[in-house]
């Protein structure tokens, strides 16, 4: 009897939840916190989620008080797991030790890194850990010194060495979690320029994806990267340098060009901030979320619905208006791709809706607005883990669909949708064609 094979959408979404179980056990043990303090399920199950799923979103009020060195150590695997995947570092580990990889395992290491080909994902895998480990490492080092030299707080060596470890990890894999002491992210830092500098740079190194800073490394030249990279790093670039213009024109004076150019590289899924988000005018609050449910890029430790994803629809929008077909950089967008990215920003526009809708109608008799629910919604879907500061004082109702929000954020929609998908080991054809025949738009 022919034993059937499963669907690597389906792994993937296994190995993910996996960890959280895993994950949530672990922060229930006495020794994960401090003292007398002690997690509640959910509360465990949330730090978990936003852990493994990098957003950065918390209901502990102040992580680096809360949580013992078991706790942080924890919570820090959980982000590397998140950002790399659990798959990824399993099969980087059978590559490692020479054991053979078959159709199921190159399918889902394909699936897993958003690839469209086969071959050479086992070099792939490996050039992706090393990287990772080697940035990670040198954000380590800096991010040490800096803290052990700052003028806000003051940390021994060790203690500021260990910090270092984690804001490296967490601003790399864009989780966005802050153990340097307060309850307040990095606002009190907000005028520490080389922090903010190494913080902003290991965001977007992460947001970026392995697959273009392997490309960047090996081709160095922007004229001889492939397409991907080129629409990745132009897009990344414009929305960095608009986004910082516009936050500071829409908070003028109460904003400085530092701080507005930080909240613009962290809205697309890190999850720091220098500058309390319930003070933002209505304005920049338009700008955050926009930044948010764009995200970072394709393959990358970031969510959202991507930076390419977003070039490919505006890309058609303005050749459909000329009457062409959609192209970049000299070179043809395929209908294929078009139509997983209108696929993908419909589900994820659908989604926030129904998923800010269910919040609402579990915070009817809260004070909660409807403008803090949908900022907190886009933030977890987006993975962002930027808050207006609600997230602690959600109904546990609330805190579980955001939980699922940070999960489907993470695991991405394509993958929920390609379960559907039967045929995944091979190109499904249509049997049947059908007429084709005009329906009225617009």
């Amino acid at each position: 009897m022919k034993r059937k094979k499963i669907s690597p959408y389906i792994t993937i979404i296994l190995s993910f939840l996996g960890v959280i179980l895993v994950g949530t056990l672990l922060l229930l043990l006495p020794i994960a916190t401090k003292g007398d303090v002690s997690l509640t399920f959910v509360e465990a199950l949330f730090t978990t989620v936003s852990s493994v799923c990098v957003t950065g979103l918390t209901v502990v009020p102040n992580v680096g008080e809360t949580m013992s060195l078991f706790g942080k150590t924890v919570m820090l695997i959980l982000i590397e797991i998140g950002g790399l995947s659990f798959l990824t570092l399993t099969i980087f580990f059978m590559v490692a030790f020479k054991v053979k990889l078959g159709i199921s395992e190159s399918f889902l290491m394909r699936e897993s890194l958003g690839q469209g080909s086969l071959k050479n994902l086992e070099n792939l895998i490996i050039k992706i850990v090393k990287i990772t480990l080697i940035i990670q490492l040198i954000g380590a080092i800096i991010s040490a010194f800096i803290i052990y030299f700052s003028s806000e707080m003051k940390f021994s060596f060790l203690k500021s060495l260990g910090l270092g470890v984690f804001h490296s990890i967490s601003a790399f894999n864009n989780a966005g979690f802050d153990v340097l002491g307060t309850s307040e992210s990095l606002i009190i830092y907000h005028n520490n320029i080389p922090l903010n500098i190494v913080t902003m740079l290991l965001i977007i190194i992460g947001g970026l994806g392995f697959v273009v800073l392997i490309d960047m490394f090996e081709k160095k030249k922007f004229s001889k990267l492939s397409l991907h990279s080129k629409i990745t790093l132009t897009t990344t670039i414009t929305l960095i340098i608009f986004g910082t213009i516009f936050i500071k024109c829409s908070m003028w004076d109460d904003m400085t060009l530092l701080e507005a150019l930080f909240l613009s590289v962290t809205s697309r899924t890190a999850g720091f901030t220098t500058y309390n988000l319930s003070l933002i005018s209505d304005s920049c609050y338009c700008v955050v979320v926009i930044l948010m449910f764009i995200g970072a890029s394709s393959g990358s430790t970031g969510g959202g619905v991507k930076t390419s994803t977003v070039f490919v629809v505006l890309d058609f929008i303005f050749y459909y208006i000329k009457g062409k077909s959609p192209k970049a950089f000299y070179r043809k967008i395929s209908s294929k791709i078009l139509m997983k990215s209108l696929a993908l920003i419909n589900f994820a526009l659908l989604f926030d809706v129904v998923m800010t809708a269910l919040i609402c109608a579990f915070e009817q008799e809260s004070e909660i607005g409807f403008k803090e629910i949908l900022f907190e919604q886009v933030s977890a879907f987006s993975t962002t883990g930027l808050s207006t500061g609600i997230t602690s004082s959600l109904t546990i109702g609330s805190q579980l669909l955001l939980c699922v929000s940070m999960f489907i954020g993470r695991v991405g929609p394509l993958t929920f949708m390609g379960v559907m998908n039967k045929q995944w080991l091979y190109e499904s054809e249509e049997k049947i064609k059908y007429v084709e025949e005009n329906v009225m738009i617009g």
